[in-house]
């Protein structure tokens, strides 16, 4: 067994996944992460020793994919444990069109991609979060759970569908495995991306002006909220939004 604890991240090759992928590595933590995109992930392995971290291409919305997935982590960890989870995987964009336009695949695209992914995920990863002597999920939601830009039904419904399972997982499954989720509101990901999709960010003063901290928020904002509701062990059920304070602003229209 080895003394390095462990982290777990969907969605781990661009943007907040890789962010949290990184930071913990960079802690001396071992990762494992899952995303779809393996041009991604051929790059994350790549920087990180093969004794330290396991990258799988998974698409972690289709149950097969997760189990077969899980079967390599087992190998992998031998006896260890997995100390956090993080189910970070979703559609990144919100916007779904005009309801009477909404297909039931698309909608279930959006659910499948977050919400059920989550549920396998959890359900997968829980024998080893229970072999862990202080366990935590963070569930990364959105503030967009609480509150709506219009035509973003389908992402809106899942990730106030993943709020709900934070607490019922917090609930069910503590004292062992602690459970919060982290609402991101807007979080500039373009320079997280894998090589070729990168971009630089290019906000307006109007745009850090919406926010009581002054700026756009970071992927680094989230990972060091996942190190913080790792840490706090008094913590569970939460709901943590991490939004420089855009929430809590009235913003009237000019």
């Amino acid at each position: 067994m080895t003394d390095s604890n462990t982290i777990l991240v969907t969605g781990a090759g661009n943007g907040i996944g890789r962010a949290v992928t990184t930071h913990f590595h960079g802690r001396g933590w071992r990762v494992i992460g899952l995303d779809t995109d393996s041009e991604a992930l051929a790059e994350l392995r790549s920087a990180m020793p093969a004794d330290g971290a396991l990258f799988l291409t998974c698409n972690v919305g289709r149950e097969g994919e997760v189990s077969r997935a899980f079967d390599r982590i087992a190998q992998w960890l031998g006896e260890d444990a997995i100390d956090c989870l993080v189910n970070n995987a979703g559609i990144a964009d919100p916007y779904a069109g005009p309801l009477d336009r909404l297909s039931l695949a698309d909608w279930q695209a959006w659910i499948d991609a977050s919400l059920t992914a989550a549920f396998l995920v959890t359900r997968g990863a829980l024998p080893f979060l229970q072999r862990s002597g202080s366990a935590s999920i963070a569930n990364i939601s959105s503030t967009r759970a609480v509150m709506s830009e219009p035509e973003t039904f389908a992402y809106a419904a899942a990730k106030g569908g993943l709020d709900a399972l934070t607490h019922s997982l917090a609930v069910s499954l503590g004292p062992k495995v602690r459970v919060n989720a982290i609402r991101p509101g807007w979080i500039e990901t373009g320079p997280w991306q894998r090589k070729g999709k990168r971009t630089d960010p290019d906000h307006r003063a109007k745009d850090r002006a919406q926010h009581p901290a002054g700026r756009i928020g970071e992927p680094q904002d989230i990972a060091g909220a996942v190190e913080y509701l790792h840490g706090a062990t008094f913590v569970t059920g939460q709901h943590l939004n991490v939004d420089g304070g855009m929430t809590v602003k009235m913003i009237y229209e000019d």
